[in-house]
């Protein structure tokens, strides 16, 4: 996943005038913060230093997981999204990806921090003709007063750095917000699905509908210690590579996410959702899906006539399969 090059080469200009060794000491400090006081609540990222770092470091990552949940969302969804409410936008990565995957119209990004705000909002003017003129509101869910709906709602890594007694709170908001879709993503962690899993339960009590991914809205058939996540490839740029001390060209950003609509979605054509790694052996596949009916294993040999699509068929994707062939 290639991170937009108006972003980076914009924060890369304005990390010239630190040093390496500094920008290094900031990106510890900062990973040492999120470690220890992530989930409380508190505010993590506060100097305009720290912000700027945040965007070499996380950024990309944020990208690349939006990216990846919208392309898996799309295809089930029935109705254009033109406007777009991105609750604690961070440096604003959820609208870089939303801008090249939609026919977007106006963009509103929800932040507390005034130095990611103001980061935020330089990056986005090197961004197309709608994101270069995003709104940019100062606050949290917790206080929002917004009340006009949007086409898409947007929350990444936000739900996890909340209290419980703020968790409910900040969904009702999100969802009252929502006229369309509402698509949340989290730290592809035992602690980020179980949230999202309670994200579920709630918002189908809300009347909400689940798009992606899961392929039903049943109760999540997964079992205790178990966790539905996903991962996507994005490079690294060298301040990239400077900031986490590694000299690998890429990193994996593994992450769950939940996408639920006003109104039920496209329905599902018979298959899954890709749960794991296909296991590639001689002349077949094999594979994890949630179905509608329950987790199933699944081995798709050469003799299969969907063993040209389950090639090319990757963690995370939608396998269709008809059901009335034989698999094995």
């Amino acid at each position: 996943m290639l991170f937009p090059a108006a972003a980076r080469e914009a924060a890369d200009r304005m990390a010239a005038s630190c040093s390496p060794d500094h920008l290094r000491d900031i990106s510890g400090q900062l990973s040492r913060r999120y470690q220890q006081d992530g989930g409380k609540g508190n505010a993590l990222v506060t100097a305009d230093e720290e912000a700027l770092v945040y965007s070499l470091v996380r950024m990309p990552a944020t990208f690349g997981a939006a990216s990846f949940a919208l392309e898996h969302t799309l295809p089930f969804l029935s109705e254009e999204l033109h406007t777009l409410f991105d609750a604690g936008a961070g440096t604003g990565a959820v609208g870089w990806a939303a801008e090249e995957l939609l026919p977007l119209q106006r963009i509103v990004c929800l932040e507390r921090e005034a130095s990611m705000r103001r980061l935020g909002e330089t990056l986005a003017r090197q961004g197309g003709p709608v994101l270069s003129k995003a709104q940019w509101l100062a606050g949290d869910l917790v206080s929002c007063r917004e009340t006009v709906p949007f086409d898409i709602v947007t929350a990444s890594y936000v739900l996890n750095e909340m209290t419980p007694a703020q968790f409910e709170k900040a969904l009702q908001t999100l969802w009252t917000l929502t006229g369309k879709l509402l698509l949340l993503i989290e730290p592809g962690t035992p602690q980020g699905f179980e949230r999202l899993r309670s994200a579920r339960d709630l918002l189908q009590g809300m009347g909400g509908y689940i798009a992606a991914p899961c392929p039903h809205g049943n109760a999540c058939p997964l079992g205790q210690g178990d966790w539905c996540h996903f991962s996507v490839r994005v490079q690294r740029s060298r301040l990239h590579r400077l900031m986490k001390g590694g000299e690998a060209p890429y990193e994996d950003e593994k992450f769950c996410y939940l996408a639920v609509t006003r109104r039920p979605s496209l329905p599902c054509p018979p298959g899954g959702r890709v749960l794991r790694h296909p296991q590639i052996g001689k002349g077949h596949i094999g594979f994890t899906l949630c179905t509608p009916e329950t987790i199933q294993n699944v081995t798709v040999t050469k003799k299969h006539p969907a063993y040209r699509q389950a090639r090319k068929a990757e963690w995370g994707d939608y396998l269709t399969l008809d059901p009335s062939l034989a698999f094995a």
